[in-house]
C-alpha cells in the first residue's frame, strides 16, 4: 500500500506571504529519532520532498522541527520580534499511512498556529 505523505506548508501570516526560504526538519520518532526529510520551503511556501509523496512515512510518532528564528532574522524582522520565537517543534501521530498529512503553519513572531489540514 503505498503511503498518503506529509506535505509541509509555511505562512507568514503577518506579512501575508509564503515562508520561502524556512529550513524545515520532518523526523520519526521510534524506533529511534531519524531525519525523513529537511530542507527549505520552495516559493509557494512548502517542502518540495518525495516525503510528500509517501516516501520513507510510516505510522508512529514524527516531529517537525521549524527553524523558524532564523528566517525571523533573514527575513527582516527586528531583534526585538525575532527574541521571542526560534526553533519549534510539533509533534504528531501517523496512524494511517494511506491518509495524507498535511501541515500548515502559520506564525508571526509573536505566536504560532499548526493544524492538520486537508
Amino acid at each position: 500500500m503505498a503511503a498518503g505523505g506529509v506535505s509541509i506548508h509555511g505562512v507568514d501570516i503577518a506579512r501575508g506571504i509564503a515562508a520561502e526560504g524556512l529550513f524545515v526538519e520532518l523526523c520519526a520518532l521510534e524506533p529511534e529519532r531519524r531525519v525523513i526529510a529537511a530542507g527549505r520551503l520552495g516559493a509557494n511556501g512548502q517542502l518540495d520532498h518525495p516525503s510528500v509523496r509517501g516516501e520513507g512515512i510510516a505510522a508512529g510518532p514524527h516531529e517537525v522541527l521549524f527553524h523558524l528564528g532564523d528566517w525571523l532574522r533573514a527575513a527582516g524582522y527586528s531583534a526585538r520580534e525575532t527574541a521571542f520565537l526560534d526553533l519549534v517543534p510539533f509533534r504528531f501521530v501517523i496512524g494511517d499511512v494511506a491518509q495524507h498529512y498535511h501541515l500548515p503553519f502559520k506564525f508571526t513572531p509573536w505566536g504560532i498556529q499548526l493544524f492538520r489540514g486537508v
